[in-house]
C-alpha cells in the first residue's frame, strides 16, 4: 500500500476524500513537519502533500521513494521545484481551485473596512456607542495587483457592486480584461488610481518587499491595502507606519512571513487593520475542489502518468 504523506493539518478533512483515499489503496499519514516523526514518515512515503512548510532539497533526500509533491494548495514558493526537477519529481498544484473563497473573502474586507465594522461590534459588545462614517464602496476604484484567478473573480464581484477596477499582471489578459471591464495599467498606474489596492501575486524573489514605503507613497492618500496572497510582499515596518500617520486608512493581512507572526511588531497596534490567520482558502467548499485536485493527480502518477497540472511536466518528459 503506497503512503501519501502530508504536512497539510486540512487535507482530507472534509467530503468523502478520506474514504476515496482508502478505497484507491493508499495510506493517509499526518505528520507536522516540524515534528519528531517528520523525516522518519517521510522515508517511507511515495508522495508528500504539503502545506505551508518549506519543501527543499533536504526533504526531498529525506523521502528516497517518494514519487511526487502535490501542493495542498496554489501558491508553490515554498517548494524547490527546481531540486524536484533534478530529481525526476513531479511537482503539482491546483490552480483555481479556491480562488472564490480568497476573492469572497477580499471582497467581505473591502466592506468591513469601508464600514468599520470590526471597531463597530467592538464598541457595542464593550458597552460602548462609538458610531464611525465610513463610505461607500460604489464608485470607488479597486486595484488589483495580480490578475490571475483570483484577482478576476474579486474584478468580476467588484464590478457588480459598482466599483471601477484596474489592474496590473506581467502577463496581462488583455481579452479577459475587457470581457469584464477591467482596465489595464502599469503597476505605479494602479497605486496611483486606487483608493483599494488589493494583493494577489505570487510570491517568491520577484515580489519580496514589493509593497513598501516607495510603492506606499505613490498610493492616494487614506486607501485602503489588502493582502491576501504571501506575506513576503509587505514591508510590515512601511504598511505600520503608513497605518499610523494616516497615509493608509485601513488594511487587511491574511499571510505574514512567519506564521503565526509575532505580535510584537507595531502593525498590531496600528489603526483599523483586520488580521485573519491565512485563512482567505478556508472554505470547505474549497478544500473539497482542492482534495479532490490533488487525489486526482496522485492516482495519475500511480498509473504511471504525468499530470497536466504538474509544474515541470515539459522538463520531466522532454
Amino acid at each position: 500500500m503506497a503512503t501519501i504523506l502530508t504536512t497539510s493539518p486540512a487535507f482530507a478533512k472534509v467530503g468523502d476524500l478520506p474514504d476515496r483515499i482508502a478505497a484507491a489503496g493508499f495510506d493517509l499519514v499526518r505528520v507536522p513537519e516540524d515534528g519528531p516523526d517528520f523525516r522518519k514518515a517521510l522515508a517511507g512515503a511515495a508522495y508528500l502533500v504539503a502545506g505551508l512548510p518549506a519543501v527543499d532539497a533536504g526533504v526531498m533526500d529525506a523521502g528516497p521513494k517518494l514519487k511526487g509533491i502535490l501542493k495542498h494548495g496554489v501558491g508553490v514558493d515554498s517548494i524547490d521545484v527546481a531540486a524536484a526537477t533534478a530529481r525526476g519529481l513531479p511537482v503539482c498544484s491546483t490552480p483555481g481551485a479556491n480562488a472564490q473563497a480568497v476573492a469572497e473573502m477580499a471582497l467581505g474586507a473591502i466592506f468591513a473596512l469601508a464600514r468599520n465594522m470590526v471597531a463597530g461590534h467592538l464598541t457595542v459588545a464593550s458597552g460602548g456607542w462609538d458610531r464611525r462614517r465610513g463610505w461607500e464602496v460604489a464608485g470607488r476604484t479597486l486595484g488589483i495587483l495580480g490578475f490571475g484567478q483570483v484577482g478576476r473573480r474579486l474584478a468580476r464581484m467588484a464590478r457588480g457592486v459598482g466599483m471601477q477596477v484596474i489592474a496590473h499582471d506581467p502577463y496581462p489578459a488583455v481579452g479577459v480584461a475587457e470581457d469584464l471591464g477591467v482596465r489595464l495599467g502599469t503597476m505605479e498606474e494602479v497605486l496611483a488610481a486606487a483608493d483599494v489596492l488589493s494583493l494577489h501575486l505570487a510570491g517568491g524573489p520577484d515580489t519580496d518587499g514589493l509593497i513598501g514605503e516607495s510603492a506606499l507613497a505613490q498610493m492616494k492618500p487614506g486607501a485602503v491595502l489588502l493582502n491576501y496572497a504571501r506575506g513576503s510582499i509587505l514591508d510590515l515596518d512601511a504598511v505600520a507606519a503608513a497605518l499610523d500617520d494616516g497615509r493608509l486608512s485601513g488594511a487587511a493581512i491574511d499571510a505574514f512571513e512567519a506564521e503565526p507572526p509575532d505580535t510584537a511588531h507595531p502593525i498590531f497596534t496600528a489603526p483599523n487593520v483586520l488580521f485573519s490567520p491565512h485563512s482567505g482558502a478556508d472554505t470547505e467548499d474549497s478544500l473539497i475542489r482542492v482534495g479532490e485536485m490533488v487525489l486526482e493527480d496522485i492516482e495519475t502518477l500511480a498509473a504511471g502518468g504525468m499530470p497536466a497540472r504538474a509544474l515541470n511536466a515539459k522538463e520531466l518528459t522532454a
